[in-house]
């Protein structure tokens, strides 16, 4: 097996400030054709920040797609070429007011990789200070601590529901057991 498919045709249906979709016609490696939807995203950012007491720094934001508030960590989109981990620190500053120290990239993620390009960038780090948050326009959220602890179990019970979010808290409840964070 070659696990390739090949791109015949695409044809975009909308390109929008954040989202461009298009639908291809794509061949499948046994010469079969099919039809792929597919979103173009210009990728993110999302930041686990740590304080000395080992809590983390939350926002909860209302989310429109799902009518809803969720708990999320900070994150946000990239600007076209902007460096991913600048990015980070830029968002956490903007929606918690908290400076980091002693960042560690923690990979990617790939949040709906059957229609959907995007990619997120995961950095953990400890919190260094904080001042006041400076919200882009439009933009509405609390922001809250939540031991690390805590965080766990409501990544486990379910009460996250954000895939980012559970990923960064299990990945830093992880390297804080460690001592590496």
């Amino acid at each position: 097996m070659k696990l390739t498919e090949k791109t015949l045709e695409q044809k975009y249906l909308y390109r929008g400030k954040i989202l461009d979709f298009h639908v291809d016609r794509a061949e499948l490696e046994n010469g079969r054709v099919t039809t792929r939807e597919c979103v173009d995203h210009g990728g993110g950012v999302s930041v686990a920040a740590l304080t000395e007491r080992d809590e983390l720094y939350f926002v909860r934001q209302y989310r429109y797609p799902y009518h809803e508030v969720v708990l999320e960590l900070p994150a946000g989109k990239l600007e076209k070429g902007e460096d991913p981990l600048e990015a980070g620190k830029r968002e956490l500053r903007e929606e918690t007011g908290v400076t980091g120290k002693n960042y560690v990239g923690l990979g990617r993620l790939y949040p709906s990789p059957g229609y959907t390009n995007e990619v997120i960038f995961l950095y953990a780090c400890r919190a260094a200070s904080r001042g006041e948050n400076d919200l882009d326009e439009g933009e509405f959220l609390e922001a809250e601590k939540i031991p690390l602890e805590k965080a766990v179990a409501m990544a486990v019970s379910g009460e996250i529901v954000d895939a980012k979010t559970l990923a960064l808290v299990l990945k830093v409840a992880r390297l804080a057991a460690e001592k590496k964070l």
